[in-house]
Order: C-alpha cells, then sequence, then structure tokens
C-alpha cells in the first residue's frame, strides 16, 4: 500500500522518528502528500475547483502548499515542510527529499510548463528556490538557501545565489539524503576569490624578481 510505504520510508529518513505510525498521525509533510494525492486524481478528472479546494485546505492544515496539478512520484519526504510551495507544472520524482521553505516555482506567466522537474533521489535543503521548466538530476543535491535557475545534472552539488555545481567530494551518489551537510559545503565564489589570490601572488613574486634585477 503506498500510504504505508511512504510512512515507512520517512521513518527510515529521519532519525527523529520513533517509527511508521509516529509518521502517519503526526507528520504534515506526510498528511500534506495523501491530500494531494486525492486533488491531483479530481484535477486530472476534470474536478478542478474541487481539487483546489482541497489543495487549499490541505494548506490550512499543514502549511506546505501544493498545487494539483503537480507530479509526485512515491515515497516524498518533506521534512517539517512549512512554507513550502510546490507549482502547477512541478514534478517530482521518487525517493526525494524537500526541507521547509523550499518553493518549486515558475519565472514568468508563459503558458505550458513552467516549473522544475526533480529527479529520482533528489534532496533539496531549507529555503532553496528552483525557478523554471528545467530538470534537476538523479541524485542531485541542493543546497540551503540556494537559487537555481538553470538544470543541474545527475549527481551534482548546488550552493549559493545564483546556485553554483560544486565538485563532489566522490564519485558515488549517496542516497541517504538526510545525512548531507548542509554546514559545511564548499562555497563556489570563495573557491574563486581564493584562486584569484592565488594568481595575485604568483603576480607579485614575478614583479618582486624583476625588481630585484
Amino acid at each position: 500500500m503506498g500510504f504505508w510505504e511512504d510512512a515507512k520510508y520517512i521513518a527510515s529518513q529521519d532519525p527523529a522518528a520513533t517509527g511508521p505510525w509516529q509518521v502517519f498521525f503526526m507528520y504534515p509533510g506526510y498528511h500534506a502528500v495523501r491530500w494531494h494525492r486525492i486533488s491531483h486524481w479530481l484535477h486530472t478528472h476534470g474536478m478542478r475547483t474541487l481539487a483546489r479546494a482541497i489543495s487549499q485546505f490541505s494548506r490550512f492544515l499543514t502549511g506546505i502548499e501544493i498545487h494539483p496539478g503537480a507530479v509526485i512520484g512515491k515515497c516524498l519526504f518533506i521534512d517539517h515542510g512549512m512554507g513550502i510551495v510546490i507549482g502547477e507544472t512541478a514534478e517530482i520524482g521518487d525517493y526525494c527529499n524537500l526541507y521547509h521553505g523550499v518553493t518549486l516555482g515558475g519565472t514568468g506567466m508563459d503558458k505550458g510548463k513552467r516549473h522544475p522537474t526533480l529527479g529520482n533521489h533528489v534532496l533539496v535543503g531549507a529555503g532553496a528556490k528552483i525557478l523554471g521548466p528545467f530538470k534537476v538530476g538523479d541524485n542531485a543535491r541542493i543546497g540551503g538557501n540556494a537559487v537555481v535557475l538553470k538544470e543541474v545534472p545527475p549527481n551534482a552539488t548546488v550552493v549559493g545565489v545564483p546556485g553554483a555545481i560544486v565538485p563532489p567530494k566522490d564519485s558515488q551518489p549517496d542516497h541517504r539524503s538526510w545525512e548531507l551537510d548542509q554546514i559545511s559545503m564548499p562555497d563556489p565564489i570563495q573557491q574563486e576569490i581564493d584562486q584569484l589570490q592565488d594568481k595575485l601572488n604568483e603576480l607579485t613574486k614575478i614583479l618582486q624578481e624583476i625588481n630585484r634585477k
């Protein structure tokens, strides 16, 4: 049964969970996804006003806004969840983790596909914004408060504003995404500053040697 599989997955991902039954009764992220399953079915069967009413009721209860048109795979873990917004044409793959304050949004008034697509095993850190109709590849990880405006390849880690890809620490993707260290992640801007400083030091040495001659 899908609802129990979701609960077991969330319990396995959250070290604070005491078991699937606690997830089933107490976790707003789990409840928001269950309500979304109903509203999405109604949306795809032409009952869009009722679908939107259910999604707004769910938003009132959980603080999580998921448009009925969004497509969500199995075992989505929304941790805490307050302030999450998932747009109408967003798509989320299987076994993804979203933290509070995440936005899967659009960038304009265009019709058609205008929200992002997340692959499988994607983690999106707290406060991150993914804006636009592009794909975030399987096993990708988005750092907290990053603003992602372009496609992310599989297994990549993105941090910063605007989001930039940082080199992986290893070549093997880690599906235990709740273990992602979101504090000591590399800073791509600082890396560029360090590179410029190294070049400046080299030029300074060259000029000193010229002056000595």
